[in-house]
């Protein structure tokens, strides 16, 4: 008997949810869980690794059941995680050494300032793991453990503590410990795994200091992770899908081919591209990371992956900070009410400017006001500024990977706003799809592990459950196109400190 569903489990930096998805790609329910962010220090950002572990298997246990499932009715479930978010544990008594060290965390900065600063170490750095130096990825996080919390690098030269990113954590909970793995993808964001030769990179580990025999087995992101033998949750589960949240999204949108594209407008962006079997080095300091793949792919896909600082988070000061709309919904509407801003630009630049201009002095500011600007001016010229922060990163990934960009994927709050969709394929002259379901990164935690186990065919199987996408199509008149883009780029020039031009 066919078996009716899989779950995902999606691990976010604040909440932990559980997704029940049934065959035809339908969410039938959802429960999420909050827990607590500590901050102990100025720039510190740190999880309890058994309160992300908690809200997640809790999460789990009420999905299962208050639907009344068993071994019976799961076909599957897949893992997609917060990224780069470091946990070490004992492996003997399962408990962590200390709090998770979260991706947003600034502590080891020093470190990898110290030990990444010349510039030869820097550039095989970025050769080897496709990533530019920064305390973002896991891999200074490990050390500064091992460091810091007493006892722990004895332990963990002896081979008794184990690392992992949280989808490590997870699966070596839910299995009992009977499984230390991670996939490829997550594998890609710790900057110690070589993304060509598919491997732990032993150069890395000895800069960095980390033993080899905390590392998790490294496995394809639809693979077997083994079964849930967790004595809270339901037990005797495949676990068949893991992949970090960027790539789960990636791969939820089908993109499944280079050249296509997905850009989340969270309260930044993240857009990334995928580039085939080419791992496409960036001269626009992107990141070059692997893609999920599907069962039976012939090697490694990669993608291009780059963010846009402030997104939704403009449209949050637009409403908390300058009270210019009640509700951010609001803004479709205002834009709207205004055939064009006026002149007005919006360059967002409050904690500097990213990919390509890279100017981490610039600060925010707004151009062209006139006497006659309105709130309505203010507010298109801000939702504007997201798709034009878009554009300069997706002309970068064209140029990087040789590739035009062929359609854009797009999911996340802000992709509700018409006008903002509309504007960014007129931009773009692409044509942007938006799924009626925009939850993407769960989707494609289901889809990875349905794929493992056959309860979905095929990726083109997956591609037919999207026939309900919206898209926009490009329309914008040439002249306009120019215009609109020369003044875009003289407001960003003017926000650029001298240093940075």
């Amino acid at each position: 008997m066919r078996k009716a569903y899989v779950i995902a489990l999606d691990q976010g930096t604040t909440s932990s949810r559980a997704m029940l998805v049934d065959a035809q790609g339908r969410v039938v329910d959802t429960v999420q869980n909050p827990f607590p962010q500590l901050y102990p220090q100025p720039g510190w950002v740190e999880h309890d690794p058994l309160d992300i572990l908690s809200s997640q298997l809790g999460a789990l246990a009420e999905l299962t059941v208050s639907h009344g499932l068993g071994p019976g009715d799961i076909d599957s479930i897949g893992i997609t995680n917060q990224r780069e978010t470091t946990v070490v544990w004992n492996r003997e008594t399962g408990r962590p050494v200390g709090n998770a060290i979260v991706w947003q965390c600034r502590r080891t900065a020093p470190i990898v300032e110290e030990l990444c600063g010349d510039a030869a170490v820097a550039r095989r750095i970025a050769d080897t793991t496709g990533l530019v130096p920064d305390a973002y990825f896991s891999a200074s996080k490990i050390k500064w453990l091992l460091d810091h919390v007493p006892g722990a690098r004895a332990d963990a030269e002896a081979g008794k503590l184990a690392f992992g990113t949280v989808d490590s954590w997870l699966v070596w909970s839910l299995t009992n410990g009977q499984v230390h793995a991670t996939d490829v993808t997550n594998a890609s964001r710790t900057m110690l795994y070589d993304i060509h030769e598919m491997r732990w990179d032993p150069w890395l580990l000895d800069l960095f200091g980390v033993p080899a025999s905390m590392l998790p087995d490294v496995r394809p992101s639809s693979g077997d992770y083994g079964v849930t033998a967790n004595p809270g949750v339901v037990s005797g589960v495949p676990i068949r899908g893991v992949a970090g949240d960027q790539q789960a999204a990636l791969f939820g949108q089908c993109c499944f081919e280079a050249g296509q594209a997905k850009n989340t407008y969270g309260t930044g962006c993240f857009l990334l591209m995928h580039t085939g079997a080419d791992a496409c080095r960036s001269t626009h300091n992107l990141v070059t990371t692997i893609a999920a793949s599907a069962p039976g792919a012939e090697g490694p896909e990669y993608a291009l992956e780059g963010s846009v600082f402030m997104a939704g988070a403009l449209l949050q000061w637009l409403r908390d900070e300058l009270g210019l709309v009640d509700d951010v919904a609001d803004t479709c509407a205002i834009a709207r009410s205004v055939p064009d801003t006026g002149g007005v630009y919006v360059v967002p630049a409050f904690t500097g400017l990213g990919a390509p201009y890279w100017d981490a002095e610039a600060r925010g500011a707004i151009y062209g006001l006139t006497r006659g600007t309105n709130r309505a001016h203010v507010v298109r010229a801000a939702l504007e500024s997201l798709a034009y922060q878009v554009y300069d990163l997706a002309v970068a990934m064209e140029a990087d990977a040789g590739l035009p960009l062929k359609v854009l994927k797009v999911d996340g709050g802000a992709s509700a706003n018409d006008f903002l969709m509309q504007f960014q394929s007129d931009l773009l002259r692409t044509p942007l799809h938006r799924p009626q379901n925009t939850e993407t990164t769960a989707l494609g935690a289901a889809y990875l592990a349905g794929l493992g186990t056959g309860f979905w065919k095929d990726t083109g199987r997956l591609c037919d459950l999207r026939s309900s996408d919206t898209v926009y199509e490009p329309g914008m008149e040439d002249a306009r196109h120019a215009r609109l883009l020369e003044g875009w780029a003289e407001a960003v020039k003017r926000t650029m400190t001298t240093a940075a031009t």
